[in-house]
């Protein structure tokens, strides 16, 4: 058999020269480095058998990336990923695999109420004849976005003013992010948080792997509860709480004094859900006389009101994996970040701008 003639590369010029040896310094793409060393190595006078010892390659691998750079240069050094084996279920059973598992079992006639991997392959082998791994169908939901996710709740409002309230709310808050209240008047956002009591609550946290913390667990509880009234000012973005035993018309309506007297000018529009204390003839009788709209949230509805994002804040930085020992201590935990939440507040310019809710044919009443 007769001897291959040797291959070299084609005369560089210096900055080729150099810009070859930054790739062998610089370049992180194994394949990448193991060619510019091929190439550098014939550069320097090795033949294809030298360079391919060099680097653990085939002298015919050398030869044929030697020949590739002499025709197209430095782009030859650049890996060509092919795209892999090509995919073994096309998008009418990929689709089809998405479909069947979005569809609850019972409306295909089993006896359950949710798939597993497992179940979901038998019940397309069975069904549709396809033949699939569990490992399969798993990437082929995950790229889909399909998840594993729990159940959540939704009770829709049946309110028939849905449309009047919602639109009242939404035109305060857009009016007070545009600073056109008038008289200096003010948007404040009002609920109740609690019952407080005393227990251990789940939360979660950095811990060392497999070693979390852990909270007691408690069955009587003897500590009674106590109950937080809370406004958050639009203008500002702080927020205004007192801690009381009760959540009575009485405890609401001195909450009402107490932001009457923070905010002494203007029109106070206090947004509250449709809570009985709030509908009290003597809440209504002291706001008529004291400047004070009540501007109720649609029955069922109280996502409406801004304050419930600032309660979810709360109460995960605040309970979420707590356990006080009394409520002295719970109370100072949730005035310490109330503090340093008005600390950092800024007004409240933004409320769902993007949302559904903003459409004029949205229906509140589609579950």
């Amino acid at each position: 058999m007769a001897r291959q003639p040797e291959v070299f590369v084609r005369e560089l010029d210096p900055a080729e020269a150099q810009r070859l040896v930054k790739i062998t310094r610089t370049a992180r793409d194994r394949v990448r480095l193991r060619r510019a060393g091929i190439v550098l190595a014939s550069v320097q006078g090795r033949s294809a058998v030298e360079a391919a010892a060099m680097f653990a390659a085939t002298a015919q691998y050398a030869r044929e990336v030697i020949h590739a750079f002499n025709q197209q240069g430095f782009a030859a050094l650049d890996p060509k990923w092919s795209g892999g084996r090509p995919l073994k279920f096309g998008p009418h059973v990929r689709e089809l695999v998405c479909r069947a598992a979005r569809t609850p079992p019972q409306q295909a006639g089993l006896p359950f109420t949710t798939w597993s991997l497992t179940k979901l392959v038998a019940h397309l082998a069975l069904a549709h004849r396809v033949v699939i791994s569990t490992d399969t169908v798993h990437r082929i939901l995950r790229a889909a976005g399909v998840r594993w996710q729990a159940t959540k709740t939704w009770k829709a409002s049946r309110d028939p003013q849905f449309r009047v309230k919602m639109d009242r709310i939404l035109d305060l808050y857009d009016r007070s992010a545009a600073g056109t209240i008038p008289d200096g008047g003010r948007v404040i956002c009002v609920d109740e948080f609690g019952p407080l009591n005393l227990q251990p609550r789940p939360g979660r946290g950095w811990f060392p792997s497999r070693r979390p913390a852990r909270l007691r667990a408690t069955y009587n509880r003897y500590g009674g509860v106590r109950h937080m009234i809370a406004g958050l000012d639009l203008a500002s973005g702080q927020l205004f709480y007192r801690l009381r035993d009760r959540k009575r018309s009485s405890e609401f309506l001195a909450f009402l004094r107490q932001l009457r007297l923070r905010f002494p000018t203007g029109r106070l529009h206090v947004v509250c859900d449709n809570f009985s204390p709030h509908r009290k003839a003597t809440v209504a009788d002291w706001c008529a006389t004291h400047d004070v709209e009540l501007v109720f949230t649609p029955t069922y509805a109280s996502w409406l009101n801004w304050i419930e994002s600032e309660f979810t804040a709360l109460r995960y930085f605040t309970l979420d994996g707590s356990d006080y020992p009394s409520h002295a201590a719970q109370e100072a935990a949730i005035a310490g970040y109330i503090r340093w939440a008005n600390r950092h507040a800024t007004p409240k310019r933004r409320f769902a701008p993007e949302s559904k809710i903003r459409r004029p044919d949205y229906l509140p009443n589609v579950a």
